[in-house]
C-alpha cells in the first residue's frame, strides 16, 4: 500500500549544537561528527542533509543531537521499520523532486536545497512489516558481503604496493639505484587528438575512487554537453589528479574520453616506461607523501606542477 511520508514518519528539524556541544558528552551530534550533552532525535533515526549531500542518508542507532543542516526522519513503527526507511532513502533520488537551489557563498556554486514540505510529499510503497523485515535482513547481509569485499580489496591494494617496492624499490629514495629522468621527459602531459563518437565518456574527480584509481561511475554525454574546463585522453595516458594529492587519484583509462582539467593526461614515453609501472609509482606511499608537501592553496590544495615535472623518475629496464 502506498503512503505519503507525512503519514508514516515524523521529521525533526535540527538545531545549532554549540550550546550543548561537549567532546565528552553522551550523545552524538553535528551529523554524527561530535558529541553533545542533550539530544533531539531518538534512536533509530535517518539523517537527511538539507543542502548538498541530500542523497547520502545516515542511519543512527542511538539518540543524537541533530544539527540545523539536516533533518531527522523517525519512522512511525506501526507502519514502517526504521531500517526499511533508511534503505528506501538510500535508493530514492531526492534531486528528482525539482528542488530549489542554494547558492554556496564560498564559490557561488549552486547546490540542491531540500525542504520539509518536499520530504512530506514523497510516496513510499509499504509491504507488511514482516516483508519489510525480510527485505532489511537481506540487505544487511548484502552490506556485510560488500564490506568484506571492500576490506579484501584494500588488503590486495596494500599487497600490490608492497610488491611494487619489493621489485622496484622506493621511488623517491630510489633505493634500487635505477637511472632517472625528469617527469616531463618520461611522461609529458599530452591530450588525445583523435576523433570521438557522438557520445563520449566524461570523467569527473568524484567518479574516481581515492587511493585505488578505480572508476566508480561512467558518465556518457553528448560532445556538446562537455564543458570548457576539460582535457582529452586515450589508452596511452595515465590520468593524475593534481587536486588534493593525498587522495591519490591515479587512473589507467581503458578507453578515450574527456576529463575535468583537474586530471592531467600524462603520456608515458613507450620506449622508456610503461604506464602500469608509471601509475603504480605515482600511487606509491613515498611519492604521495613527497608530492603532498609541494602544494599550493589551503582550502583546495593543488600540486605544484613545476615541482611535479622536475621529479626524477626511476627508469628500470623495460
Amino acid at each position: 500500500m502506498e503512503y505519503l511520508f507525512d503519514d508514516v514518519l515524523e521529521i525533526k528539524n535540527g538545531k545549532n549544537q554549540k550550546a550543548v556541544e561537549n567532546p565528552t558528552g553522551q550523545y552524538p551530534s553535528g551529523g554524527v561528527m561530535g558529541y553533545a550533552d542533550d539530544y533531539i532525535c531518538d534512536a533509530d533515526t535517518v539523517i537527511i542533509g538539507r543542502k548538498g549531500s541530500i542523497n547520502n542518508p545516515i542511519y543512527v542507532a542511538e539518540p543524537f543531537w541533530n544539527v540545523d543542516t539536516a533533518f531527522g526522519l523517525s519512522a512511525k513503527k506501526e507502519y514502517l521499520l526504521p531500517r526499511y526507511l533508511f534503505y528506501f532513502c538510500k535508493k530514492f533520488d531526492f534531486e528528482k523532486l525539482n528542488l530549489p537551489v542554494y547558492i554556496l557563498k564560498s564559490n557561488s556554486s549552486l547546490i540542491p536545497s531540500l525542504t520539509k514540505s518536499d520530504l512530506l510529499k514523497i510516496k513510499i510503497d509499504l509491504p507488511s512489516k514482516e516483508e519489510q523485515q525480510n527485505v532489511v535482513n537481506k540487505l544487511i547481509k548484502i552490506e556485510k558481503v560488500i564490506d568484506f569485499r571492500r576490506q579484501e580489496l584494500s588488503a590486495l591494494d596494500d599487497l600490490i604496493k608492497a610488491r611494487f617496492v619489493e621489485m622496484f624499490g622506493l621511488p623517491v629514495s630510489n633505493t634500487k639505484g635505477w637511472k632517472t629522468e625528469q617527469m616531463g621527459e618520461v611522461a609529458p602531459a599530452v591530450n588525445y587528438k583523435g576523433e570521438f563518437n557522438d557520445e563520449v565518456w566524461l570523467l569527473n574527480l568524484d567518479m574516481v575512487e581515492a587511493q585505488t584509481g578505480r572508476i566508480l561511475d561512467y558518465l556518457i554525454v553528448s560532445e556538446e554537453e562537455v564543458g570548457n574546463s576539460t582535457c582529452t585522453f586515450d589508452t596511452s595516458n595515465v590520468l593524475y589528479s593534481k587536486l588534493r594529492p593525498y587522495l591519490n587519484k591515479v587512473v589507467i583509462p581503458d578507453r578515450c574520453g574527456y576529463a575535468t582539467s583537474e586530471l592531467v593526461p600524462l603520456q608515458p614515453v613507450r620506449t622508456k616506461i610503461n604506464r602500469e609501472y608509471f601509475a603504480f609509482m605515482l600511487r606509491s606511499d613515498e611519492f604521495v607523501n613527497m608530492i603532498n608537501e609541494k602544494v599550493a592553496g589551503a582550502k583546495m590544495p593543488r600540486v605544484s606542477m613545476g615541482d611535479f615535472r622536475k621529479f626524477d623518475v626511476p627508469v628500470p629496464p623495460l
